[in-house]
C-alpha cells in the first residue's frame, strides 16, 4: 500500500468520518500580522477600542492600507479560518 492510499484510508476510516480533519484555509490573522510587523495582541486591543485605520497606522508605522486589510480580514473571517468538523 502506497503512502497515499494509506492516508486516504486513514482519514476516511469511521474515526474520522468521511468529511476528514479541520484544517485552516487562509493564513490566519496573527501571521498576517507578524508578517507585516504589528503586534498581534496590540492589534486586536486597537479594535476593541475602536480605534480608526489612521490612527492605527500611526502606532504601528505601517500604511493604512495595510491595517484596513487586516481589519477586513478580522471582519471577513475573524482571527483564523478553520473549515472541518464543527
Amino acid at each position: 500500500m502506497t503512502d497515499n492510499k494509506h492516508a486516504q484510508e486513514h482519514l476516511t476510516s469511521t474515526k474520522y468520518g468521511t468529511r476528514g480533519a479541520p484544517w485552516g484555509w487562509q493564513e490566519s490573522l496573527q501571521s498576517k500580522t507578524q508578517e507585516v510587523g504589528v503586534d498581534f495582541d496590540h492589534f486586536i486591543e486597537c479594535l476593541r477600542l475602536q480605534m480608526d485605520d489612521e490612527k492605527m497606522a500611526e502606532v504601528f508605522h505601517v500604511p493604512e492600507k495595510t491595517i484596513f486589510h487586516l481589519r477586513n480580514h478580522f471582519e471577513k473571517y475573524g482571527i483564523d479560518s478553520m473549515v472541518g468538523w464543527d
